[in-house]
């Protein structure tokens, strides 16, 4: 969802520059995409299917097990591109890590903060695998500066490289603007699953006897309610205007520590708790990474107690920053 969530600039700037955007993905980042965008044209990709175990230390060997249907689907969205491409007079691709979304008849752009995959042991395997993935495209965008301060740290920062890299600064949907506190808390629920229900089990578990207003955002196309007391909000979805707006109105804001959430509330300037996904080694490393840069505390999610939220007073939180996309990116697909 958060690739998908990050493109929504994206596809403003080419509407601006007078492209015809063709949305592309699959399940609910799909769903999110035509919802933001419901007279766009959209193809149905297949879907990577990849999940979670309950238990983050077995991330990995999960990983492994589920790579031949990553394979296969990469494969088979090759296929469909490649179709789609000899069908439609398409001037060139943007692929947020979609391994197989790129043509050698059209200029290719891949997007991503992970130009090092952190895996532990392993990272510098899938550090390389995926840096051969992304040769394959004419351009690398990274969502962040080249300098700091930055975001992504050592993910979107590499010492050496062999393909064409920009750096095209901070992506969000949102914009800072003035509004009234309505929430002393904002939950902001991402992810795949079981972690985010887990998370949001825990979370109501633990927030019973907070006193001020909560409100939860569960990221969930779905139509199933759960009950709540009185001084806690539940919806399941917001589109972008409605989540900036929630957002803007809450004083504190948990979340996931996705590289796209950081995006969002980095760009509104807001105060934030951290609770990266179990076994994520990314969503970790940059929640520590933030907390010793002094913006934001974060804790493991088996760790986490309502009482940890006073650690936000040892914090500055963030402060705005502004997100523009260049236009002059796009020149890559002129006259093709």
């Amino acid at each position: 969802m958060g690739h998908a969530t990050r493109c929504i600039p994206i596809i403003h700037a080419l509407l601006k520059a007078n492209y015809e955007p063709v949305l592309a993905s699959d399940g609910e980042a799909l769903l999110l995409l035509q919802k933001e965008f419901p007279l766009l044209k959209s193809v149905e990709l297949p879907s990577y299917n990849i999940r979670y175990p309950k238990k983050g230390k077995n991330l990995r060997f999960k990983l492994l097990l589920q790579l031949p249907f990553i394979i296969s689907a990469v494969k088979r969205e090759q296929k469909i591109i490649s179709q789609f491409i000899e069908k439609e007079s398409i001037a060139g691709i943007i692929s947020d890590n979609r391994f197989g979304v790129f043509s050698k008849k059209v200029p290719s752009v891949y997007i991503t903060h992970q130009l090092k995959v952190l895996s532990g042991k392993t990272t510098f395997i899938t550090s390389k695998i995926h840096q051969q993935y992304i040769k394959k495209f004419d351009e690398c965008w990274v969502p962040d500066t080249e300098e700091n301060p930055n975001f992504s740290g050592d993910l979107g920062h590499l010492k050496k490289h062999n393909f064409k890299l920009k750096y095209i600064g901070v992506l969000s949907r949102f914009h800072p603007k003035e509004s009234e506190i309505k929430y002393d808390l904002l939950l902001l629920l991402s992810g795949l699953e079981p972690q985010r229900t887990l998370l949001e089990n825990k979370l109501l578990n633990e927030l019973k006897n907070f006193k001020g207003e909560i409100i939860m955002v569960r990221g969930v196309f779905s139509t199933s309610e759960i009950t709540a007391k009185k001084n806690l909000q539940i919806v399941n979805y917001l589109l972008a205007n409605e989540l900036e707006q929630v957002i803007s109105q809450s004083n504190l804001v948990i979340a996931r520590s996705g590289y796209s959430t950081i995006m969002d509330l980095a760009i509104l300037g807001k105060r934030v708790f951290f609770i990266p996904t179990p076994g994520q080694f990314e969503q970790e490393y940059l929640a520590e990474t933030l907390q010793e840069k002094g913006f934001v505390p974060y804790a493991k999610q088996d760790e986490f107690t309502a009482l940890r939220l006073s650690d936000l007073t040892k914090f500055s939180g963030f402060k705005e920053i502004t997100s523009t996309v260049d236009l002059k990116l796009f020149k890559l697909f002129e006259g093709k």
